[in-house]
């Protein structure tokens, strides 16, 4: 069950290594990227990628979105994460996690480990017989709720700054994605007062999320061209682009899933088709951030929810220097992020 290891040089990025474990059947990577403002804390994802190289091109895609998304929030935290290529559905769970505790402790904490996609809370518990350089578990635990609460405030903060209306009830929003995250935020939105339209590729989300929350349903290929006021992607990234920000009848985009853009090009059209987009690592903090309340300190739920609040006035500034400057949302929280990240280095 033993892990080999190999280091790879890639540019940008503090490390990057690639683990490959045969007898449990799985290739895993970290991505490093930058540890200016602390160790390196992202999430696992567990995937069935078509290759290695997709698999290798999405952990460094993930790791730097980490390095912006914290330094946007100003948490004392670096960038980085792991994905697993693996078949959750049939491989050794435990096995697996284990041999990823050993992986994440080669990185000497310059990498916390947490869940993400397919991984858990239990996960992470395994994680953490092999290695002590993982959160949630005995402390903040699974940050999808505080992910959706995130989103929900900045879904208020991105429709009052549209529109100028406090009230979302009666709002249409359309949801891809109905799973952890996209899931618990349906249920918020539909104790707001809205009306849901949701879609996924997996019809047990479907059917949990009709036990408890009324809504309609479209097929997944049909959600992107759902007329609605509120466009929240839910799932997993790169669904923006050139072929379906044309088809999108929405005023707003705002969800949880990461890198939603498919290129820096697809915010600028986004921002001359005049839809207000909420950039991903902004919108989508309120798990890291509940996370970096159990580092170096006794967590406290009260406190990460205050701060996830916060999410709302960082979305109000980017929409302000949008305006003012006619630099698309997802230009100026790159601006943004990169100032903070200026100023610790700095420091």
């Amino acid at each position: 069950m033993a892990n080999t290891y190999v280091e790879l040089a890639v540019d940008g990025y503090e490390k990057v290594m690639q683990c490959q474990n045969d007898s449990v059947g799985f290739t895993a990577w970290i991505a490093v990227h930058n540890t200016a403002r602390g160790p390196a804390l992202g999430g696992c994802r567990v995937w069935r990628y078509s290759s290695d190289e997709a698999g290798l091109s999405d952990v460094l895609r993930l790791g730097r979105g980490m390095t912006y998304k914290n330094a946007l929030a100003q948490l004392p935290l670096g960038g980085g994460k792991s994905v697993i290529n693996a078949d959750i559905r049939t491989i050794d769970r435990a096995a697996l996690f284990e041999a990823m505790g050993e992986f994440v402790d080669q990185c000497c904490g310059e990498y916390i480990i947490a869940e993400d996609v397919n991984s858990t809370v239990d996960d992470m518990a395994i994680v953490m017989t092999r290695t002590s350089h993982v959160a949630t578990v005995g402390g903040s635990g699974n940050p999808s709720p505080f992910t959706a609460y995130g989103v929900l405030c900045g879904i208020k903060a991105s429709v009052f700054h549209k529109w100028g209306i406090e009230d979302i009830s009666g709002l249409r929003i359309a949801i891809q994605g109905a799973g952890e995250t996209g899931g618990r935020l349906a249920r918020m939105l539909h104790d707001e007062g809205c009306q849901l339209i949701v879609a996924d590729i997996n019809q047990a989300n479907l059917k949990n999320l009709a036990a408890t929350t009324p809504f309609e349903t479209v097929d997944p290929d049909q959600i992107l061209a759902v007329k609605c006021d509120v466009f929240a992607p839910c799932a997993l990234g790169g669904i923006l682009n050139e072929k379906s920000i044309p088809h999108l009848r929405c005023g707003i985009v705002a969800g949880s899933a990461n890198n939603q853009l498919q290129s820096e090009v697809d915010g600028r059209l986004l921002h001359q088709r005049n839809i207000l987009y909420a950039p991903d690592y902004a919108i989508n903090a309120g798990g890291v951030i509940n996370i970096s309340c159990e580092i170096g300190q006794p967590y406290c739920s009260n406190r990460a929810k205050t701060r996830t609040e916060k999410i709302a006035a960082t979305l109000r500034e980017i929409y302000q220097l949008s305006a003012d400057t006619d630099i698309p949302t997802s230009q100026v929280a790159d601006m943004l992020a990169l100032d903070f990240l200026s100023t610790r280095l700095a420091a």
